[in-house]
């Protein structure tokens, strides 16, 4: 049984007290985006990207059952749409929301497309208290606060926030996944 690393950034169980009400709002709404994920046969994770003025720009929910592309992230869609359409200088002044915390894949997309601040609901230690230690799903318990303190800028992180309302996309999720034959299920995050 795989025991729970202790938190490196303060208490995982607390909510963050720098996530604005405007960051809560639209925290709401990659939850949301998370629910239609599963509605569309993959896992439970959305983002969206906002501009430097806070207007919603883009949306991006998991696809990797779908896309039969274990990385297939709902950060990993957004950043691929972000790169194309914004220049890293736009990307700097934008924020990325997300329904859990980036995974290392992800945080490693995210600062090397720009973008500048990130803002995520559940954390990825809550993230495994729901899938379970015992899950199948491969985790890889490195906080996205970690991964970009190792880089030559800095990204802006805020959470988790909305603790309970971001697990219920996932309660009832992986618990099949953990029952049927090993298919790899890849943890977002």
């Amino acid at each position: 049984m795989t025991s729970l690393p202790e938190p490196s950034q303060g208490d995982p169980s607390q909510p963050d007290p720098s996530v604005t009400g405007v960051d809560l709002d639209l925290l709401h709404r990659t939850i949301a985006i998370a629910s239609d994920a599963v509605a569309h046969g993959n896992h439970p994770f959305g983002a969206l990207l906002t501009d430097a003025d806070g207007a919603v720009v883009l949306t991006a929910e998991n696809s990797a059952t779908t896309d039969s592309d274990v990385t297939a992230h709902a950060e990993m869609n957004l950043v691929r749409l972000a790169s194309t359409a914004f220049s890293a200088a736009e990307l700097s002044a934008y924020t990325l929301y997300t329904s859990c915390e980036p995974c290392a894949m992800c945080s490693g997309a995210i600062f090397w497309s720009g973008i500048g601040r990130v803002v995520f609901a559940l954390d990825e230690i809550g993230l495994l208290a729901v899938v379970g230690p015992e899950s199948d799903a491969p985790t890889l318990l490195l906080p996205c606060r970690e991964v970009f303190a190792r880089g030559n800028r800095a990204v802006d992180v805020a959470g988790p926030a909305l603790l309970d309302e971001a697990r219920r996309p996932h309660v009832g999720f992986w618990a099949p996944l953990a029952a049927s034959p090993p298919a790899s299920p890849v943890v977002d995050g």
